[in-house]
């Protein structure tokens, strides 16, 4: 079987909302393109604003994108 490669703007928003739950800084952003550096950033802010709402570990995990795509 095939694999379907993911959507690239989808793993950035990914990779940002973990960054963010675990405390990382926004500097951290790996993208230099700008499209793919909004998505990140729009995943590292939801990410931090769950962590702030103590939204970590198990009592997050209905918030992982993960879980939910």
């Amino acid at each position: 079987m095939k694999r379907q490669k993911r959507d690239r703007f989808q793993r950035a928003y990914v990779h940002g909302y973990k960054a963010g739950v675990i405390g990382r800084s926004r500097d951290e952003c790996p993208s230099q393109d700008v499209n793919l550096r909004e998505y990140w950033m729009s995943g590292w802010r939801e990410g931090r604003g769950d962590q702030w709402d103590g939204m970590t570990g198990v009592s997050g995990i209905h918030k992982n994108p993960m879980v939910m795509t």
